[in-house]
């Protein structure tokens, strides 16, 4: 069959809402919010651009001792909220024990009874993140600013708040692993060994080794095409009309500190002022992470 309609990528945020629209439908969402999380049950639920895919590397690492045979770990550690749509089962069995699923959702609104592993990271870079991540894919090069991005997701709409709250108010429960992007790449012994003991691997020497360099950058970058999203990416060809061959990889470089303008710089720090600093009292995020340290 002879396509008719030429592909696109979006040039505003407002499209690019109007794609990604397409690609779910309200019965996808509730039929997902009804799948019932078991006890042993674990679910990566950092917000986008902080550490999910990373997350979910080193949990199917750790139960499957480095199993690499997947094209896309969404499909091995499946994305609660969009599974329906893309036709997999939650409620399928898994390659090994303990289940594992992502979720981007708040606290209060994900799926309950299970065990959750939250990652947050510094907004500034989680921005940067995600406007790399969709430039290329979703949005044509150069059609949406950095602080455009800034002034609509992380400052108007404030999402990435909402949902950092919603999990520093879990942190303390015995059902929720809370972890620190920053911390994650200064230390992934320690990480690897805080998710083992949290979803109750035994860790032996060889498990820890195959761990460490299986959630290396760069092996992960070695094995990209694992990590770009061809769950997804496909969707968007089929029902957004966005042109083949996307680049939709996870993985880049997970730089932290990454440059900012003033406008950005100023906009991040009032929000944190207003959501953060007035609701739990850090005055920053490094504050709030040494904290956590």
């Amino acid at each position: 069959m002879t396509e008719t309609t030429e592909r696109t990528r979006a040039t505003s945020l407002a499209e690019m809402d109007e794609r990604q629209a397409k690609l779910f439908t309200e019965e996808n969402f509730a039929e997902a919010m009804k799948f019932e999380l078991k006890p042993t049950d674990v679910v990566i639920t950092p917000y986008a651009k902080c550490g999910t895919t990373w997350l979910q590397q080193i949990v199917h690492t750790l139960r499957t001792r480095g199993d690499m045979d997947f094209d896309d770990i969404s499909r091995v550690v499946p994305w609660i909220e969009t599974s329906p749509a893309l036709g997999i089962d939650l409620t399928g069995p898994q390659k090994a024990e303990p289940r594992a699923f992502k979720s981007h959702l708040a606290a209060d609104a994900i799926p309950k009874g299970g065990r959750y592993i939250n990652s947050i990271r510094n907004p500034g870079d989680a921005l940067i993140s995600m406007h790399n991540f969709m430039e290329g894919w979703f949005l044509e090069p150069g059609a949406v600013t950095l602080e455009e991005l800034a002034r609509d997701r992380f400052i108007k709409k404030g999402e990435y708040w909402k949902h950092l709250l919603s999990w520093w108010h879990r942190r303390n429960d015995p059902d929720v692993l809370f972890l620190v992007y920053e911390h994650m790449k200064t230390d992934i012994r320690g990480t690897i060994e805080s998710v083992a003991e949290f979803i109750e691997i035994e860790l032996d020497d060889e498990l820890l080794t195959i761990t460490v360099k299986h959630a290396s950058l760069d092996f992960m970058l070695k094995h990209k095409d694992r990590f770009d999203d061809v769950l997804m990416r496909t969707l968007s060809e089929q029902k957004a009309n966005i042109p083949k061959g996307s680049d939709s990889s996870k993985v880049r470089h997970g730089k932290v500190g990454g440059r900012l303008s003033q406008e950005i710089v100023k906009g991040l720090d009032e929000i944190w002022e207003k959501e953060i600093t007035g609701t739990i009292g850090y005055g920053s995020y490094e504050a709030l992470i040494a904290d956590l340290n």
